[in-house]
């Protein structure tokens, strides 16, 4: 039944087979978010087998009174929650993506920014919100204003979450920079930029975890399945990132009462 419930399930983000093995070369930077997550994905099968809580959904159903967004996520909508296999793949990858930052960590610190890159001090919020979003996303501008210009402004639409940027950052200034975006997005829409970021510091944050990023990231698992719950336009590639943000800090950072439960 669990095999056949699976094959139901719309499989969102899937994972294809990495081919790079042999051309593998952790000194040249990724171009694009999937390229780099197929370079670590050699890694992944190193992981260890996902420990997932089995929960008896009978039981939870007979106290309806309970108010599980105090202390909980809010279900995916109906045929979009991920199943059990698919969230496992993404610890696994996930996982993998955290090995080989913290392995080429020195190698990217010691690369050299571009000219254009001035990263904020620590404790500059709007700074950090500005560089990581971008002008454009940070002042809300309409994307088509600025057609007209040519090439990619990272003024405007943010700095991606490069490695040689991302390998500067203590830990000091990962909490920090996670907890400014956590609050923009407490009163904002999900957007690709704030994804990645989000994605890239999750990566960057050391376990153990310190009781301010705890509180954090169970912070940001709540919002994510509030702005899923009321995703009116069933965006399947959003509420992938979504569901895929919930299930990190879920299963991976050990926030089980907070992991989608395949129905």
């Amino acid at each position: 039944p669990e095999r056949g419930l699976e094959e139901l399930m719309p499989r969102l983000l899937p994972v294809g087979d990495c081919d790079l093995a042999e051309d593998f070369d952790p000194t040249v930077p990724p171009r694009t978010p999937q390229e780099y997550l197929k370079r670590v994905q050699i890694e992944a099968a190193r992981c260890p087998d996902v420990v997932v809580a089995q929960i008896d959904p009978r039981k939870l159903k007979k106290k309806p009174t309970v108010n599980i967004s105090i202390s909980g996520c809010q279900p995916a909508p109906e045929g979009y929650s991920p199943t059990l296999k698919w969230q496992q793949q993404q610890v696994a990858n996930f996982s993998a993506v955290r090995q080989s930052l913290n392995k080429h960590r020195n190698h990217w610190r010691s690369q050299h920014l571009d000219s254009n890159v001035t990263m904020p001090k620590s404790e500059d919020e709007e700074g950090w919100k500005k560089f990581c979003l971008g002008e454009r996303v940070y002042s809300e501008i309409d994307a088509l204003s600025d057609s007209e210009n040519l090439g990619i402004d990272y003024m405007k639409v943010g700095f991606p979450p490069l490695l040689s940027i991302v390998s500067r950052m203590n830990q000091a200034t990962v909490t920090s920079v996670l907890e400014y975006l956590i609050s923009w997005f407490g009163e904002k829409k999900f957007t690709p930029e704030l994804g990645r970021w989000l994605y890239a510091l999750l990566a960057c944050l050391e376990k153990p975890l310190l009781p301010e990023a705890h509180s954090l990231i169970r912070q940001l698992a709540r919002r994510c399945s509030e702005v899923r719950a009321l995703e009116e336009s069933k965006n399947e590639e959003q509420i992938s990132a979504l569901n895929l943000i919930i299930c990190l800090v879920s299963r991976y950072f050990d926030q089980r009462d907070l992991a989608d439960e395949p129905s």
